[in-house]
């Protein structure tokens, strides 16, 4: 067999391509900061446990973590600390609002940053469609979604400082 086209070094990896970082402005809250930086420390110890691992010849894992760190890193470096408002009158970052669709279905989102955002719980980041959607209005305002799957008009019923975990 020809070894023409075979790559021989010394075992290290190429380093991962770098997690993309938004062009947006890095807005977080204070729970959201300090997610950011737990999860700084947690991914530092997993790369410190990796290292220190008596069988390290696979060091994909170590390449992950340390691209993981870097893009944590750049996320805290670039994060904003924004103060909720008290009592919000319209629809901004760091409130919750209810909706009701066009067949009444309520529905509660908080408009959160980037990092923090979770379908699941209903925290939209401040750049989704549906945020960006919301922004700006008051109880009793109707806005419309534009969705892929067809617009969705929502009512505002009501808008409250979000409760940060």
């Amino acid at each position: 067999m020809s070894r023409a086209f075979v790559k021989e070094g010394t075992g290290d990896l190429d380093p991962l391509p770098d997690i993309p970082v938004s062009q947006h402005p890095n807005w977080v809250t204070a729970s959201g900061l300090a997610s950011l930086r737990a999860r700084l420390a947690e991914t530092q110890a997993r790369l410190a446990t990796l290292r220190a691992r008596p069988d390290r010849l696979d060091k994909l894992p170590e390449a992950a973590a340390e691209r993981d760190i870097r893009y944590l890193e750049a996320r805290l470096a670039t994060a904003t600390l924004v103060t909720p408002p008290d009592t919000p009158t319209e629809v901004a970052f760091a409130t919750e609002i209810t909706v009701a669709d066009e067949d009444g279905a309520e529905r509660r989102y908080r408009i959160t940053g980037e990092d923090e955002a979770d379908a699941a719980k209903g925290w939209i980041s401040l750049h989704a469609p549906l945020a960006r959607a919301l922004i700006g209005a008051v109880p009793g305002d109707s806005v419309t979604w534009a969705r892929p799957a067809g617009a969705v008009e929502l009512e505002v019923l009501s808008i409250r400082a979000a409760a940060w975990p």
